[in-house]
């Protein structure tokens, strides 16, 4: 019983080393004796396969050690050769300082004449980069530019061509200054189209174009833009471009800074833009203006109608009731023998019931001159607000966007003054006539009166 239990053991471990070796080259075996010959050739190749790999093993085990240490001599020689190059570089940089020395002793008074060059190069750069002249010739400021930055280090000296340049240059700055010249552009239109087309330009004041339109400079991209509002000259700057002799043309006083004093006069708002700036208030105080206007007007046609009546009537022998005066006169025809106490009320009644008609709409006017003026100050303080509104949101770095608001603001105040030193005017005018009408029938009435109680006491 053991020995089959020994025989059974034995029978699967050969098993299992069939299965790593031999068993997969021939499994095919037809007795315990092959396959037991088939496990002893298994464990043979594996024998060798080991053998071969601790021989590679080994192998690159040297290799190894061999790129290691040529990897520590390479390290060494960089370590000299960085030796090497730091006390070179220590040897450059004394030789530097020894050399920028003897450098600026042989320069010795030539250092400031130097200075004085690279301040003049900086100052004509300055001022070529916002010349008109810049339109037409290009490339200076990028010369002037390098040459400061050469000049700038110290360790640099200018040439004699380039010192000459300068000199050039600024000589041609002064000659352009003083010619009217025609040269082509590229302009570009307020609508963003640019064309290409002749330009003339005057000197340092203004360019225009073959259509008699100013231009405007842009330094930031040295090209030529259309004004987007040009001023009523445009006929003389056409006139210009194809004269051939002395021609009037109307400049710039700015001089050098290439129209900058045109473009913001045309660019101030006209009336309608400064009557739009009042906003809804301005429109207010303007729509009370006009019914001002219009109430004085016609009371002063129906009071002079009214006043020719009258004076008609005066001479007139029987009263008409077309006119106030015929009317109180009627009073008077129709109750000729009513005692003088009865008569005097009877009047003073007719005088009493004609009196609307004739100050009709003098309030109002009186209510309009004084109201005007509070509505402008009421859009200038609500203008005011606003602006300093806008400063305390976006600082008070722009002083020409803070008086822009300002002079918004005050458009209303003008636009109320407007209204009412016209309207007191008017008022005055009509009110006059109304009086002048009320006090002839007054005057007319105490003579009615007065004859009347004349003739009761001869009677």
């Amino acid at each position: 019983m053991k020995m089959n239990i020994a025989k059974s053991i034995v029978l699967a471990g050969g098993v299992l080393l069939a299965a790593n070796g031999a068993f997969a080259q021939d499994t095919n075996a037809r007795s315990l004796d092959e396959l037991l010959g088939f496990v002893k050739q298994g464990q043979t190749n594996e024998a060798k396969d080991n053998s071969a790999r601790e021989a590679r093993f080994r192998a690159a085990k040297a290799e190894q050690a061999t790129m290691l240490q040529e990897a520590k001599n390479e390290r060494t020689r960089q370590e000299r050769r960085s030796a090497q190059l730091e006390k070179q570089f220590e040897e450059n940089e004394k030789l530097l300082a020894a050399t920028q020395k003897r450098l600026r002793d042989a320069m010795g008074s030539l250092q400031e004449l130097f200075g004085h060059i690279t301040s003049t190069a900086g100052d004509a750069r300055s001022n070529f980069e916002g010349s008109l002249t810049s339109a037409q010739i290009q490339g200076r400021e990028e010369f002037l530019s390098a040459l400061v930055e050469k000049m700038s280090g110290g360790e640099q000296l200018p040439s004699i061509e380039e010192i000459e340049r300068v000199w050039y240059l600024l000589l041609q700055e002064m000659v352009e200054s003083g010619r009217v010249v025609s040269f082509p552009a590229t302009i570009e239109k307020p609508n963003g189209d640019k064309v290409d087309s002749n330009v003339t330009r005057v000197g340092l004041f203004n360019i225009v174009s073959a259509e008699g339109n100013y231009l405007q400079f842009v330094p930031e991209t040295g090209a030529l833009s259309e004004l987007a509002r040009q001023p009523s000259a445009t006929a003389e700057a056409a006139a210009l471009t194809t004269a051939s002799s002395v021609s009037p043309f109307y400049v710039d006083p700015t001089g050098a800074t290439g129209g900058s004093f045109l473009a913001a006069l045309i660019n101030s708002p006209d009336l309608e833009e400064r009557w739009h700036q009042g906003g809804y208030v301005g429109y207010v105080i303007t729509a009370v203006g006009v019914i001002a206007m219009l109430i004085a007007i016609l009371r002063l046609i129906v009071l002079g109608g009214m006043s020719s009546k009258v004076k008609a009537q005066l001479k007139a022998t029987s009263a008409n009731t077309n006119n106030p005066l015929g009317r109180v006169l009627k009073v008077h025809e129709d109750n000729p023998s009513m005692d003088t106490e009865t008569l005097e009320l009877k009047l003073s009644e007719a005088i009493l019931k004609e009196t609307p008609a004739i100050e009709k709409n003098l309030t109002l006017l009186k209510i309009i001159a004084a109201v005007a003026p509070l509505l402008g100050l009421l859009g200038t303080v609500t203008g005011m607000i606003v602006t300093f509104q806008a400063i305390t949101i976006f600082g008070a770095g722009d002083p020409k966007a803070m008086a822009g608001g300002i002079s918004g603001a005050l458009v209303t105040t003008v636009l109320g003054l407007i209204v009412a030193i016209p309207t007191v005017l008017m008022h005055t005018i009509v009110n006059g006539k109304a009086k002048e009408i009320i006090h002839i029938l007054e005057e007319q009435t105490t003579g009615i009166i007065a004859e009347h109680t004349e003739a009761s006491m001869k009677g």
